[in-house]
């Protein structure tokens, strides 16, 4: 299976010529001089940026967590502070924060640091943290067949800090709960008080 960065670097090497058409278009449309010297590589510089950012397209998340392995485990496993970084589908203004991820096994695990590479091919791509939250939650849940997931994402937003209400620091939460998590408030609370450790 091609990596996430082959088939975009694919995709977008493909498309390259015209993105870096559209950029230049833009800056001249916001009054810049696409001639002056810091301005001559930047569509070239966007499109490679872009390369990076959106790296999540045409990729089965499911795929990510990869093989799954038999495990007589059925205590809580949280994989927590997973670094993301993301775009606001909104604005095209990028978001960041942390993810928390934790379940509880019914016979099957996953590697480690399959979570963190779940989480990366969610959130590179036009998204909103929502989507993220509960589109890691389902997949978790689809995959593993555990009996329970419990997600939670922080998140940062631009689109907030630095436009509109202009509120730098603020943070947005959210949170998707499955399975034996929605009627077990100690998992709940078990969960929430590792994460915060």
């Amino acid at each position: 299976m091609a990596g996430v960065k082959d088939y975009i670097n694919a995709k977008v090497g493909d498309n390259r010529e015209k993105i870096e058409h559209h950029v230049r278009e833009i800056l001249k449309l916001i009054g810049e001089d696409v001639e002056r010297e810091g301005l001559l590589e930047t569509p070239a510089r966007v499109t490679r940026m872009y390369e990076e950012i959106f790296g999540g397209y045409e990729v089965d998340p499911r795929e990510v967590l990869g093989v799954t392995f038999e495990e007589n485990h059925e205590e809580l496993v949280i994989v927590k502070d997973i670094v993301y970084y993301s775009q606001c589908e909104h604005h095209m203004a990028p978001f960041f924060g942390k993810a928390h991820i934790g379940y509880i096994p019914s016979g099957q695990i996953a590697g480690l640091s399959k979570l963190a590479r779940l989480v990366e091919a969610v959130t590179r791509r036009l998204q909103v943290q929502e989507r993220i939250t509960s589109q890691i939650a389902d997949i978790m849940e689809e995959v593993l067949k555990p009996k329970g997931v419990m997600v939670v994402v922080e998140g940062e937003h631009l689109c907030m800090c630095s436009r509109g209400v202009k509120k730098p620091g603020s943070k947005t939460v959210t949170s998707a709960v499955r399975g034996t998590f929605r009627t077990d408030a100690a998992s709940r609370a078990e969960f929430l008080s590792l994460i915060k450790e």
